[in-house]
């Protein structure tokens, strides 16, 4: 029945209905005029014809707006949901926000963490070539020290190349870091 009324609403408002309306009332006058019902008659057919389609029509244009206002209601509804996901994505958007500025904080302490590391190791560079010097001199002295020495030499090397090894990978985390 509504999308029936929705059909004659429609149809009402067509250059179809303007013109079968108008050649209907040509018609309704000609019939008089040819003498086949009287003019009184026709006007009273015509009239009750009219009278009753304007009440229908007034019944089918309110059914229609009947069914816009709750088209309408409906459309009222989801901007409001859509109104409150928008607020909820926002609220997220902010704490993404928030946590991406403590990421980014965490990333550069950690950047300086491993400046730090890198200078230690730097230090600790130092002061095993200086032991590796004394190591040298003191192999220079005895025979029975150059075992001895032979011993620490890999041990220091040995403590070189893993430190060597260390601050590659830091210069690779420092790489990874920026």
């Amino acid at each position: 029945m509504e999308a029936g009324a929705a059909n004659v609403t429609k149809w009402i408002g067509s250059t179809s209905s303007v013109l079968l309306h108008t050649v209907l009332f040509i018609v309704s006058f000609i019939l008089p005029i040819m003498g086949l019902v009287s003019f009184e008659r026709m006007l009273l057919v015509l009239t009750t014809i009219v009278s009753l389609e304007a009440i229908y029509l007034s019944i089918f244009i309110q059914m229609s707006i009947n069914m816009s206002n709750q088209n309408i209601e409906i459309i009222q509804e989801d901007i409001e949901e859509l109104g409150e996901d928008i607020e909820e994505m926002s609220g997220d958007i902010e704490e993404m926000s928030e946590d991406i500025e403590e990421i980014g904080e965490d990333i550069e302490e950690l950047g300086e963490d491993i400046e730090e590391i890198s200078e230690d190791i730097e230090e600790i560079q130092k002061d095993v070539d200086e032991i590796q010097e004394d190591v040298d001199e003191i192999q220079g002295e005895t025979v029975e020290e150059d075992d001895i020495n032979k011993k620490e030499s890999e041990i220091l090397l040995s403590i070189q190349a893993t430190l060597m090894h260390l601050q590659k990978e830091i210069e690779q985390l420092k790489g990874h870091g920026k």
